[in-house]
């Protein structure tokens, strides 16, 4: 009678385990997770409405601006996650702003640059580049980037400007958690193109379980975002805090690169 039972129970074990909800039981689907992060803040009065955007948006700052480090004490106030969004020399060498890191400094230069940075936003989990297609590519500034950061505890998003980025590369020879962006969603300041990249970023968020994007504080972008930002729960798909997807090894595959 016992090895019957026993029968018995192992055969109900091994079809509930092939078929969970046979029983009443769900199996936990893995959610899908998209982080978006909105860049550029702080030269503009505008800026600000970025912050009125639904959802666990994060923000990177530019050291040094006008409303940066108002704007970034309103968004650590209202439990976002904030980045420092360091300029970085890029190849057709555009004006970068105050807090840039070029190919000329050395490490001191660097260290002193970035702490001065890291004491105006103190509260940052971490750095993103703004530019940087030119210096994101040489390893060696971009060691002393992470050496910083790994000193500090704060982690680096690869903006993902140079499709040749020694970014990650050197974040992981240092031990510092890196993640890259897999879109841009308004490279063009239109609604259809934007709402164009939202769907792409869909489409990624749900090949890959995870998706991270950037967009910047424009007008537009906002007025769009607004009434795109709610249909992310119709797809099922949960906008978090970018620093959640860095417990997540795959949220690492870039789909496009865009200089400057």
């Amino acid at each position: 009678m016992k090895n019957i039972l026993l029968k018995i129970s192992v055969t109900l074990l091994a079809t509930l385990l092939l078929n969970p909800t046979l029983f009443g039981f769900k199996a936990q689907a893995k959610s899908i997770r998209v982080a978006i992060v909105i860049d550029d803040m702080g030269y503009r009065y505008t800026d600000k409405n970025a912050l009125n955007l639904p959802g666990e948006i994060t923000y990177a700052f530019l050291p040094h601006t006008t409303y940066g480090k108002k704007l970034a004490v309103q968004a650590n106030s209202d439990n976002h996650d904030v980045l420092i969004h360091i300029p970085m020399e890029s190849e057709n060498r555009k004006k970068l702003g105050p807090g840039a890191l070029t190919s000329d400094m050395n490490e001191q230069a660097f260290n002193q640059s970035l702490a001065n940075s890291l004491a105006e936003i103190p509260f940052a989990i971490g750095i993103n580049n703004h530019m940087g297609s030119y210096l994101t590519q040489l390893y060696q500034p971009m060691t002393w980037t992470m050496t910083f950061l790994k000193q500090h505890q704060l982690l680096f998003l690869d903006s993902k400007t140079s499709a040749l980025s020694k970014a990650k590369q050197a974040a992981m020879d240092v031990g510092v958690p890196v993640k890259s962006r897999h879109i841009f969603l308004d490279n063009e300041l239109s609604e259809e193109y934007i709402s164009q990249q939202f769907k792409q970023l869909i489409a990624i968020a749900k090949k890959k379980q995870v998706a991270i994007a950037i967009a910047h504080p424009h007008p537009k972008t906002v007025s769009i975002l607004n009434k795109l930002i709610p249909t992310l729960k119709l797809h099922d798909i949960e906008l978090v805090p970018l620093s959640q997807l860095y417990q997540d090894p795959s949220a690492d595959d870039v789909m496009t690169v865009v200089t400057n």
